[in-house]
């Protein structure tokens, strides 16, 4: 009986210290097979071989008594927990929280408004409905002028304000929202 299979017996009899020793034991292998598991995955993945080994021992050695007749059975059953975690993975990747197939976009992508053909009539309520979010929010107005009549990026008008990228890109897109619905009230 191999050192593993008596740790995995030890742990099934309830012996708490057979499940700290049993890691040292089953390390390795279970990172080889979470690296090849990781490999079959599509890119960006943000999950680590690491990560997923850790993750996958925790639900195999957890708070409920597990059963299991050998080693094989033992790496079998860590190879459906990193299964079930990279499904899991995926399914928070997709969900609709999380942004669903929506692409993210760098700040720098974002333009409010293109000044440059505007027609005067619309320039002048772009002017007064970015003077009422002046009002209301100083700096996401400041942020709107400097996208978009400046034409400065999105990453030189958060470093002028002193804001992070992600910030302004989360101020620009409410900017625009309601810029838009202002302009729209007029109509």
């Amino acid at each position: 009986m191999s050192d593993v299979t008596r740790m995995l017996n030890a742990i099934e009899r309830g012996d708490a210290k057979a499940t700290d020793e049993l890691l040292p034991l089953v390390y390795e292998e279970l990172r080889l097979l979470a690296a090849q598991k990781l490999s079959h995955e599509p890119p960006g993945q943000t999950l680590q071989a690491t990560a997923l080994v850790h993750e996958a021992y925790l639900r195999l050695v957890g708070d409920e008594p597990q059963s299991w007749e050998n080693r094989g059975h033992f790496f079998a059953a860590a190879a459906e927990a990193m299964r079930r975690i990279l499904v899991e993975n995926a399914r928070k990747k997709k969900s609709t929280k999380r942004g669903g197939g929506k692409r993210r976009v760098k700040l720098d992508e974002w333009a409010i408004v293109a000044p440059d053909g505007i027609p005067p009539d619309d320039m002048l309520a772009l002017d007064e409905a970015l003077e009422r979010l002046a009002g209301s929010n100083k700096g996401m107005a400041d942020l709107v002028k400097l996208r978009a009549f400046a034409g400065l990026t999105g990453e030189q008008a958060a470093s002028v304000l002193g804001i992070s990228e992600s910030k302004a890109c989360e101020d620009l897109a409410y900017a625009r929202a309601w810029l838009s619905l202002e302009m729209g009230k007029g109509r």
